[in-house]
């Protein structure tokens, strides 16, 4: 079994920063892709950004020049910094991983819990 705990939601005012946190554990072979979708109220879930373990980034145009992604391969562990914020980015930021269990297992997705991020207006 595979566990992503996020952290590091909250409320800030706008123009302000956060740095999201997520860390992965359990049965864990390899992982792919890491990255982060976010959903407001009445809103489709959307990624916001995702990285690969070569480091090859992808953004939402809504929070490029904004946002960054990173990872640390050896923690298993990818950060979301967000500069800027606006009330807009207020939502619920879920973390993902693409990962293997084993080495003749195949890919699958886990989602972490989620965290509040709130920017007022």
């Amino acid at each position: 079994q595979v566990r992503l705990v996020e952290s590091g939601g909250g409320l800030v005012q706008a123009g302000g920063s956060l740095r999201l946190s997520c860390a992965a554990s359990g049965r864990i072979f390899s992982i792919n892709v890491m990255g982060w979708h976010r959903q407001a109220p009445g809103k489709q879930r959307e990624l916001v950004a995702s990285i690969t373990g070569a480091g090859n980034t992808n953004y939402a145009d809504s929070v490029k020049g904004r946002f960054t992604i990173s990872r640390d391969n050896a923690k298993n562990t990818v950060y979301l910094q967000m500069n800027s914020l606006k009330p807009e980015d207020t939502a619920v930021y879920y973390c993902y991983s693409l990962l293997r269990s084993g080495w003749s297992e195949p890919e699958h997705v886990n989602w972490g819990q989620g965290t509040q991020v709130t920017v007022p207006s």
